[in-house]
């Protein structure tokens, strides 16, 4: 199904109703419920201190005021092909973004041909004038072209030095993510403009497409790059348990589907031949069972000190907002799950200019946790 963007406004109560008060290891926080009535709100970013650009997988972007709960749908966006796990995915802007520049997102985007419809994960980039996308351009069709409807990715993030990188899946075919001469299963690097950094790992290598800055990725989809750390970070879906942390550096081998603690959908049979293997990288964490990670940050405010550095990723199996805490080595040290009597699918994450952080929910909902008052 191909979807175009139409324009819509809508209102909250300026009152967020507190649906949650609880406390992690002694610090007090609620939980806020800023929006509902959303269709699957699957990437989120502040444009201003008070105003959250937001996707919805059918195809629409909106922008939601969190102060009131307004938000509205913006017009002339890509055609989307939103068909399983496939839609519009995330948004992204540069740090220090300013009104009037680039807005970043990824997409599913139908490929001509014969026989079944083919889509492929697409970067993309517009700017915002007014209530209307402008200057609309894809930047990367990448080639992970299938018809199948799985593992599209896609997160966006920026290292501030002029370059970003975005995710894909190995589009439900395992060996893709082994092979270099495709996207898929792997995460990419291009600068802001679009173009193939010099430096990039594979660029000098025929048989290899040059964007690629790691491979052997099941499906990622939290992507996160710690600019005081200068540290990559990704979350991927495993299959049965196997569930991903990984830090990423230039081009590795991160072994899907040759290495994986995960376990056959159809038997209780390991993925690929073992856990480990020389030449391919462990994981920083994994989970067994599977949490299903569907966003990935980075605390870094001041609402939450005892926070700071901890990685954060929304679970959409077990859900709940999963809290995973680092050591200066990059070493995960410590677990929490929080959220879980919410019992919701939390997707995408995002922290404030407060460093409240804001949750969405694939029940339509984006939710505010912050201090308890």
């Amino acid at each position: 199904m191909v979807l175009i963007f139409s324009f819509f406004w809508a209102t909250q109560s300026a009152t967020a109703k507190v649906i949650l008060l609880a406390n992690s290891k002694g610090v007090p926080y609620q939980v806020e419920t800023v929006v509902e009535r959303l269709r699957i709100p699957w990437g989120m970013v502040f444009i201003a201190p008070d105003k959250i650009l937001f996707t919805e997988r059918n195809g629409k972007l909106g922008i939601l005021v969190p102060s009131s709960g307004e938000f509205t749908y913006l017009k002339d966006g890509p055609k989307v092909r939103a068909s399983g796990q496939g839609g519009l995915l995330d948004a992204a802007v540069r740090p220090g973004y300013q009104a009037g520049d680039w807005i970043y997102f990824t997409y599913s985007k139908v490929q001509k041909g014969k026989g079944p419809v083919k889509s492929a994960t697409t970067l993309a980039r517009a700017k915002l004038q007014g209530e209307q996308l402008v200057e609309l351009e894809d930047m990367l069709v990448t080639q992970s072209v299938s018809n199948s409807d799985y593992h599209f990715g896609s997160r966006i993030t920026f290292d501030g030095e002029g370059h970003l990188f975005f995710s894909i899946g190995d589009r439900g075919h395992r060996p893709n993510a082994q092979d270099l001469s495709t996207h898929s299963g792997s995460i990419l690097r291009l600068k802001i403009d679009g173009s193939v950094p010099d430096d990039n790992p594979f660029v000098n290598q025929t048989d290899a497409l040059p964007e690629i800055w790691s491979y052997g990725h099941r499906n990622p989809q939290g992507l996160f790059y710690d600019r005081q750390k200068k540290r990559l970070w990704s979350i991927e879906h495993g299959p049965r348990g196997g569930d991903e942390i990984n830090l990423i550096n230039p081009g590795l081998n991160y072994g899907w589907p040759v290495i994986s603690y995960g376990k056959e959908y159809y038997s209780f049979a390991q993925v690929g031949e073992s856990t480990h293997k020389e030449g391919m990288e462990q994981p920083v964490k994994y989970y067994v069972p599977s949490i299903a990670p569907g966003s990935l940050i980075v605390y870094s405010g001041k609402a939450f000190p005892n926070w700071k550095g901890n990685l954060f990723s929304g679970a959409l199996a077990k859900r709940h907002l999963n809290r995973v805490e680092i050591d200066p080595d990059g070493n995960a040290v410590a677990e929490e799950r929080l959220l879980e009597k919410l019992r919701e699918r939390i997707r995408a994450i995002v922290e404030s200019p407060e460093g409240w952080i804001y949750l969405s929910t694939d029940m339509g909902k984006i939710l505010r946790l912050k201090p308890a008052e």
